[in-house]
């Protein structure tokens, strides 16, 4: 019998510290908040070919925030020359490109790089991360995916066989020009209400798809000034008071949406003047006014949503869509429209986060069956049987009237406050107690009861499988800001490698 050649030993794959999967605002942030901290041996690995997220990602005719703009930025980065009070994707996305050159994280990034598996190695006390571009080790891994990564499509009968395009709201086909085309947008949520406006004036006939009328506010959107722009520049602390009025004022907001949802009438009439003075038409006004309180589900904020509705070439649908046949749409009235293309303003995988598939903790139990009943975490940041897995934007921790960002700075503390007690205590990695994630989330949900989330009347995004809200916080940001200051070593449980192991390939990411 022939000798087998000996076989080369398997190399150890890379090691970093930190690993971070995305690179939109949380995985920035992630990223600048460890260099400030001396972390410096951390990647952020991103599968698209850019920074960005969601503003990457979402590019749709129209594309704007609706938090305003001086509130939607990094408290260590703030930025003067916002050109709009609420601005668009190109410039939020151009802020974040900025971002990650001044704080020096392109040398951390690694672009096209899918994570396509996240392991926990008990025996060695780290986490195994496979990726389309090879695998990385990491003593912590940090999941900033976001609620709002990946599209949500309905599946359709006959939608695969349907002649024309299709596409989702946040992938965009800017090589089909839809002038002249017939056109459904099916959903009036968020998206909708910026891309109908935009396409409705070109398209050729514009069919829109409502299983349930918004309520929506006029956006109180303007061109900031030359003037206010050299001021905030020139005086940056004119820019910090900007952003603490605009953040006092949505901290005062907070407690109509969580604990008294009955002062919120005073806004639902607002909407319903804005409603009156934009559409004369009764029957139209009939199929755009709710049945639910306002606040239930997120507010729209749109000037131009209702005069691009009652356009001679549009028609509002108030019926989802339930079959495709060719070209024939049939919604769930009966009523058949024929189209030429179809935009999905469908929303995204928040409750069931497509990332939970693909990371694996103690015993190999995936994130997704730890979830099956909804999702749970601590402070929404840490989950029980995945030691040294932090989420940025976790359960639990949206927001029904202000900005992330201010969430996400939070987590940020808790992240940091996290390595350096491990580092101080001699610990390798730390998981939560059983008891201290039950108890955090049997209050949560408890709060979550009388918020307009729960008593307004509707069923909204926020709500998963089993009716529970596991996206929204249920009080304000500077509560969850104290909660989040430090973490306490009471509820939690920490682990010490055993044996020592040998020494991995290191990354080499330049300081």
């Amino acid at each position: 019998m022939a000798a087998i050649p000996d076989q080369p030993p398997t190399p150890e794959p890379r090691h970093v510290r930190v690993a971070v999967i995305g690179s939109g605002f949380g995985g920035i942030g992630a990223g600048v908040r460890l260099r400030r901290a001396g972390i410096t041996d951390f990647v952020i690995l991103e599968r698209a070919d850019s920074v960005g997220g969601t503003w990457r990602d979402n590019s749709y005719p129209g594309c704007a925030c609706d938090v305003p703009s001086h509130l939607y930025s990094f408290s260590f980065a703030l930025n003067p020359d916002w050109p709009r009070s609420f601005s668009g994707q190109a410039e939020i996305r151009g802020y974040l490109e900025r971002v990650t050159d001044t704080f020096g994280l392109r040398p951390h990034l690694r672009l096209r790089t899918e994570v396509t598996e996240a392991r926990w190695e008990a025996a060695r006390t780290r986490w195994r991360i496979s990726t389309s571009a090879g695998e990385w080790t990491a003593d912590a891994l940090v999941s900033a995916t976001g609620p709002l990564s990946d599209p949500q499509i309905p599946e359709l009968p006959g939608l695969a066989a349907f002649p024309g395009q299709v596409f989702h709201s946040s992938r965009w086909d800017h090589d089909h020009d839809l002038t002249g085309k017939r056109v459904a947008v099916v959903g009036t949520g968020a998206s909708a209400v910026q891309i109908v406006p935009e396409i409705q004036p070109k398209v050729g006939r514009l069919t829109v798809f409502q299983r349930t009328p918004a309520w929506v506010l006029p956006k109180a959107d303007r061109e900031i000034s030359a003037a206010e722009r050299w001021l905030h520049r020139t005086v940056p602390a004119t820019a910090a008071v900007r952003r603490a009025t605009l953040f006092a004022v949505r901290e005062f907001q907070v407690d109509a949406f969580v604990r008294r949802p009955g002062t919120l009438r005073l806004v639902q009439q607002l909407a319903e003047r804005h409603l009156a003075r934009q559409i004369a038409d009764p029957v139209l006004r009939a199929k755009l006014t709710p049945d639910f309180r306002i606040g239930c589900k997120r507010i729209l904020l749109s000037r131009t949503w209702y005069p691009a509705l009652a356009a001679p070439n549009t028609e509002l649908v108030a019926a989802g869509l339930t079959e495709v046949r060719g070209s024939t749409l049939v919604a769930a009235d009966g009523s058949e429209h024929e189209v030429d293309a179809i935009v999905f303003g469908t929303g995204f995988h928040v409750t069931d986060m497509p990332i939970a598939e693909r990371v694996f903790g103690v015993d190999g139990r995936s994130l997704a069956e730890e979830w099956k009943e909804g999702m749970a975490a601590l402070r929404g940041s840490t989950v029980r049987g995945f030691p040294n897995l932090f989420f940025v934007i976790g359960p639990n921790t949206g927001l029904g009237n202000s900005s992330m960002i201010l969430m996400i700075e939070s987590q940020l503390n808790y992240l940091i406050d996290a390595l350096r007690t491990l580092r101080s205590v001699g610990a390798t990695a730390l998981q939560p107690t059983e008891r201290a994630q039950r108890h955090w989330n049997q209050r949560l949900q408890h709060r979550m009861g009388r918020t307009v989330w729960t008593t307004g009347g509707c069923r909204s995004w926020y709500l998963d499988s089993q009716g529970r809200n596991t996206v929204l916080w249920p009080g304000s940001t500077a509560e969850f800001r104290r909660a989040t200051r430090r973490i306490d070593l009471a509820e939690y449980e920490l682990i010490k490698r055993a044996a020592p192991v040998p020494a991995p390939v290191t990354e080499e990411v330049p300081a």
